[in-house]
């Protein structure tokens, strides 16, 4: 299967830009302490078993970001997890998060569309014994306006692509977060997780795939294991996203 690529126009980077003053929810707490949270897109089974694996290892839990249409098919980052991997996920303390039910790109949908589609993501989800999701992931981290205004009232915090730390005074709404991917992944989570820590902060990890030969939008287990321990030694409490946002709400 190939890979569907989000906008890379001019225009589309010039609307990405201008939609981060849209529609803001301001964090109007602050960390206190710095934080992390490891999040996995789309949930691939590698994900679900061998991510999740890693986390519980050394007691913390991460947040997956499901497309309840994908599941059990294949995709390029391998096969999708399934309702039993998610039920699981959700059993053993893992938060259970929404993307849109066909993984549909809310930088290219109007507002209703992108609503129709997270609320059957989160209906299917209910239907698997799994909890309403508290927060929402782009897929492709991209999103309009319209999407973004229709989509703040269901969810806690939704969470973007571009890279940053979640502070106060964020836009909740639109939240930023550094990829565990490509060749230089771990290298560039490293320095974040340095960021974070300096400035008591939360920083958002995600990744999709994680396998000895990970798709060039995932990374291995020895990166991901690496990144906990230097987390969890560096001082940084690990954290579901529904639990950061929870705190810097207010």
């Amino acid at each position: 299967m190939q890979a569907y690529q989000a906008d890379t126009s001019l225009l589309a980077k010039l609307r990405r830009r201008m939609v981060r003053g849209a529609s803001r929810r301001r964090a109007v707490g602050s960390p206190g302490r710095p934080m992390v949270s490891f999040t996995f897109d789309d949930a691939p089974v590698s994900a679900a078993r061998r991510g999740a694996e890693l986390l519980e290892a050394r007691g913390l839990k991460g947040a997956y970001y499901v497309s309840a249409g994908l599941a059990g098919t294949e995709g390029p980052m391998g096969r999708y997890a399934d309702a039993d991997d998610y039920r699981r996920l959700a059993a053993a303390g893992h938060e259970i998060g929404c993307h849109t039910y066909s993984h549909l790109d809310c930088g290219r949908a109007a507002g209703p569309a992108a609503l129709a589609e997270a609320v059957r993501n989160a209906e299917q989800l209910e239907a698997w014994d799994i909890p309403f999701p508290a927060t929402f992931a782009y897929p492709y981290g991209d999103v309009a306006a319209g999407p973004k205004a229709i989509l703040a009232a269901r969810f806690r915090l939704l969470r973007a692509l571009h890279p940053g730390l979640v502070e106060k005074g964020c836009d909740l709404n639109q939240a930023p977060a550094v990829g565990i991917e490509g060749a230089e992944g771990e290298a560039t989570a490293r320095r974040w997780l340095d960021k974070a820590k300096a400035r008591k902060a939360w920083l958002i990890l995600y990744t999709h795939d994680v396998q000895d030969s990970p798709s060039q939008w995932g990374c291995t287990p020895a990166a991901l294991a690496g990144l906990i321990d230097a987390a969890v030694e560096g001082g940084l409490e690990v954290v579901t996203v529904a639990e950061g946002a929870r705190r810097l709400a207010g």
